[in-house]
């Protein structure tokens, strides 16, 4: 005769597990924020709840949409006494790279829509910029400087494949000689290496190329959609072979996570012809902070707290504090002591920290339509 084992099991417990597993199985696949919430300017706020029928957290595959908008300029002006340059251009809105971390999430809420998955999957590209630009650069007011590109959201997300818009913009400022920094996480920027490689001989052109992590699981899970950080040092071989100038950019270092590899990715970096470096320290503004945090606790549950603990403490016991001056390099002895490190390690390793400026003696006006501006 067989003996059997009767298990009294709680059929509610089984029922609880099952759901909350099935929540984490649907997680937006190849997504880093966890949520959509509604945007700050909105009247009304929406949010999601348990009506019984288990569709709550039901995200499955968010498909990835684009919007064209007709820009009327494409070269912003800022006034920010933290940055290096005084005007950009931003060809996309929204990045599909999806970086949980990503400063330029709340601009998302100006048009309407959520900072959180919206920004991943609901994208504005601007086919028209190229000529737009044009037409900026030509007038007889305009006066050179520096164009600083993807310092909002990334020039070579994976829609510029198909849409090629940066390119675009690169030939026109390749026609007008005129000097352009450029900032991505994206390896598509090879592409453009025929355009990059003769404005680099010419002192018009840097590139940066950020690197958070070595540490693959780490970045599929912090920037999901961005290429590995292998493939991205391949990047820095790559544009530094044809004569491109290289910066790697460290940033930003999320303290608890990442800010123990600082020196391998500059040693990484070096080696493979990165001729400068320079880092910024984990910010939070707005909405990211709340994005951020169910981030990090979905994700990396065990060391969330301490993680959130260490923000404040660079931030002034704030998840961020938008001080200029402090707000890209913390503030605190371990704001000084990652800054020590980075020091040493640029001294170790040959890095810059600052290159030679870009030559803006060698610009000319683009003609528009035939013919230049007249005004």
């Amino acid at each position: 005769m067989k003996n059997f084992v009767v298990l009294h099991v709680d059929v509610s417990i089984v029922l609880v597990l099952f759901y909350l597993w099935r929540m984490d199985q649907n997680r937006a696949i190849g997504r880093a924020a966890q949520s959509n919430a509604t945007n700050r300017f909105e009247r009304v706020v929406r949010e999601a709840f348990d009506d019984g029928w288990g569709q709550v957290g039901d995200a499955g595959v968010l498909r990835t949409s684009v919007t064209d908008e007709v820009p009327r300029k494409v070269i912003t002006r800022n006034t920010s006494p933290d940055l290096s340059f005084d005007r950009s251009i931003n060809p996309y809105r929204g990045c599909e790279h999806g970086c949980i971390y990503c400063f330029a999430r709340p601009s998302h809420a100006y048009l309407g829509l959520s900072p959180g998955l919206d920004f991943e999957t609901q994208l504005i590209a601007r086919p028209d910029a190229p000529e737009v630009l044009r037409r900026e650069l030509a007038a007889r007011r305009y006066v050179p400087d520096v164009i600083a590109i993807g310092t909002n959201t990334d020039p070579y997300q994976p829609v510029e494949a198909e849409r090629r818009i940066m390119r675009g913009v690169l030939e026109v400022l390749a026609e007008a000689r005129h000097p352009v920094a450029i900032v991505t996480k994206g390896t598509l920027i090879e592409r453009d290496i025929d355009i990059l490689a003769p404005m680099a001989a010419d002192g018009l052109v840097r590139v940066g190329i950020s690197v958070t992590t070595l540490d693959a699981k780490v970045s599929r899970a912090m920037e999901p959609r961005v290429p590995s950080p292998e493939r991205r040092i391949a990047t820095i071989a790559r544009l530094s072979d044809a004569g491109i100038p290289v910066r790697v950019m460290v940033s930003p270092v999320v303290p608890a996570l990442t800010d123990h590899e600082l020196e391998a990715i500059l040693e990484r970096a070096a080696d493979a012809g990165a001729v400068a470096a320079s880092s910024i320290v984990l910010r939070l503004p707005r909405e990211v902070a709340v994005l951020f945090r169910e981030w990090v606790e979905a994700r990396f549950p065990d060391r969330a707290a301490r993680i959130m603990g260490r923000v404040r403490e660079l931030h002034g016991g704030k998840d961020y504090d938008p001080e200029f001056g402090t707000r890209m390099r913390g503030q605190g002895q371990w704001a000084e002591l990652l800054q020590q490190r980075f020091k040493a390690a640029c001294t170790r390793y040959g890095l810059a920290d600052h290159l030679p400026p870009l030559r803006k003696d060698l610009f000319r006006r683009p003609e528009v339509n035939g013919q230049g501006e007249l005004f």
